[in-house]
């Protein structure tokens, strides 16, 4: 019975993305990009605003994997983008359209490739 359970234990760290632990090393809201890094960052953001990103910047990948953004309003799902991870120092982002009439709180949950939270980004619209 133990062999069995080492047999399974070893098959489970030989999935991808597993056993390669990637580390976000700094996330930020920001108005834009420039560069590949994000040119402020925002915990409060006043209308009226058009765009925000998601700048996250990823170490310790071993092989291509992604990470998942998703963004949050008052709680509830409003968008979910896959990003591609593809060197163990890596700098990616996504963008989200903000309509006038969605002010409150916000959070952007960063998630990996098995979709386990690796950081949480919340923000105020007002």
């Amino acid at each position: 019975m133990k062999k069995w359970i080492y047999v399974c234990l070893f098959a489970l760290l030989m999935l991808p993305g597993n056993g390669h632990a990637i580390e976000i090393v700094d996330a930020a809201i920001t108005s834009a990009i420039h560069e590949r890094s994000p040119v402020d960052s925002l915990n409060t953001v006043k209308k009226p605003v058009e765009q925000l990103f998601c700048f996250t910047h990823v170490i310790g990948a071993e092989e291509d994997t992604w990470i998942t953004h998703v963004w949050y309003h008052e709680g509830k799902e409003m968008a979910r983008v896959r990003l591609p991870v593809s060197s163990s120092n890596w700098r990616t982002w996504s963008s989200k359209k903000i309509l006038p009439q969605w002010d409150g709180q916000w959070q952007v949950h960063i998630l990996d490739a098995q979709d386990q939270a690796k950081l949480i980004v919340p923000f105020m619209v007002e």
